[in-house]
């Protein structure tokens, strides 16, 4: 069984709605999870927040987190993802935030730093992926990633 089957067979066994907001994914985890037939029972929907500025207006990033921790950090995701599940009346959240590159990168993010946010009413769980594979497959990996974060805290009875 596929990640995105699995995910729709325990959201839907538990009565709940998932929403993602997603910048370096670009749509990428939305589009894995509504390629399950039947998606519609768990999926509200997701935003593609690809700039700051709809990152502040959609997701309600505060503009203090953008400047202080900048678009690719443990805190905007954590804050796109609680947006995400405000905006779309979720339950949960799957939120992106990186540099997929080619270019981009700084010393202290360089290309590939892409962070990961999986929420649930007030619980957060994140992940920095790290290491530049190319742009293709930075974003795949953290589709993935992403996915697999939210099936390990449905079945770690995190989102019961």
């Amino acid at each position: 069984m596929k990640i995105e089957e699995e995910i729709g067979q325990l959201l839907k066994s538990r009565g709940l709605f998932l929403a993602t907001a997603e910048s370096c994914t670009g749509g990428g985890v939305a589009a894995l999870v509504t390629s399950v037939p039947g998606s519609s029972e768990y999926f509200k929907g997701g935003l593609v927040a690809y700039s700051n500025e709809i990152k502040e207006a959609l997701l309600h990033v505060s503009s203090e987190t953008l400047r202080e921790h900048g678009a690719v950090s443990e805190e905007t995701v954590t804050e796109m993802a609680r947006g995400a599940m405000k905006a779309l009346n979720a339950d949960c959240a799957i939120a992106t935030s990186g540099i997929a590159g080619p270019g981009g990168g700084t010393a202290k993010k360089p290309t590939g730093t892409i962070w990961i946010a999986v929420a649930y009413k007030n619980e957060i769980v994140t992940m920095k992926q790290e290491g530049d594979e190319g742009r293709s497959r930075n974003v795949q990996r953290a589709i993935q990633n992403a996915l697999f974060m939210l099936c390990d805290c449905l079945k770690a009875r995190k989102m019961l």
